[in-house]
């Protein structure tokens, strides 16, 4: 199994310095790099690393920009140098998310009949459309129980994986996605999954062997998958929101299964007419 990279909390001293050094280690970016992209000098990251100086308020959020850090971190990052935190985490069902949650919803029943769903930081799914429920037919009601999590459904030997005719290389490619996603959060409950999903026994029972009947030129890797009686092929596209003001909004993410080749396409066009 892959190593991944341990959480922020390694400093003993978890003032603002130390968690910035970690941010900058991980993103492998020199104190003079760093400093220059932010405007200010090395000499001055040294000292904020090390406790000697205390960066303003607008300091820190320029770092954490420069350093790519994800919003939910940027408030620890505020936190731990004494200043309140910038990003609100509104609950999905708040009223002010209103039309955020109407807009999701239009925007993902618009792909139908193609499978668009909504998920979280955590991957947890949040909404569904009709093409994500026509590929969930006959999975056991245990794996669908909230929260609904689409890593689950696709790795577990009862959910998706014994359809999925090339698992290997999905599984593969979904274990890689979290991977990056952790080393970006380095979140705690996310790694957790990881281990959990990883740990699952792989099927040797999907059907088929994994090439397709008709040679197909690819323009991405697909999930090709079983259903009554025949394999479809997805490529996957995921949208974020630009620029989020909010923790919740921010984590985010509007994952659409496009149909890979021309037999899938059909198929799904012959159920929604």
């Amino acid at each position: 199994m892959t190593t991944l990279p341990s959480g922020p909390a390694a400093p003993a001293d978890r003032g603002v310095g130390p968690l910035l050094r970690v941010w900058r280690e991980q993103r492998r970016v020199s104190q003079l790099e760093l400093a220059l992209q932010a405007g200010s000098s090395a000499r001055h990251i040294s000292f904020v690393e090390t406790g000697r100086s205390r960066p303003s308020e607008e300091m820190v959020l320029r770092l954490a920009e420069h350093l790519d850090v994800p919003v939910r971190e940027r408030n620890a990052l505020l936190l731990a140098a004494g200043y309140a935190p910038r990003y609100p985490e509104t609950p999905l069902d708040d009223p002010a998310l209103d039309a955020l949650r109407a807009g999701m919803e239009r925007l993902i029943q618009g792909y139908e009949p193609y499978p668009a769903l909504v998920v979280d930081a955590l991957y947890d799914v949040h909404a569904a459309n009709r093409g994500v429920l026509m590929l969930l037919d006959g999975i056991p009601g245990h794996l669908l129980e909230p929260p609904l999590n689409a890593m689950r459904l696709t790795l577990h030997p009862e959910g998706l994986a014994p359809r999925i005719v090339n698992l290997p290389e999905w599984r593969g490619h979904l274990l890689a996605q979290m991977e990056r996603q952790i080393a970006l959060r380095r979140s705690e409950p996310l790694r957790r999954l990881y281990e959990e999903v990883a740990a699952y026994p792989v099927s040797e029972g999907a059907p088929g062997d994994g090439a397709p009947e008709d040679p197909v030129a690819y323009f991405a890797l697909p999930m090709r998958i079983e259903h009554e009686g025949r394999v479809l092929s997805f490529t996957s596209s995921i949208a974020t929101f630009n620029t989020p003001m909010d923790v919740t909004v921010a984590e985010l993410a509007i994952e659409t299964l496009l149909p890979a080749d021309p037999a899938t396409v059909k198929y799904l066009q012959s159920l929604s007419s």
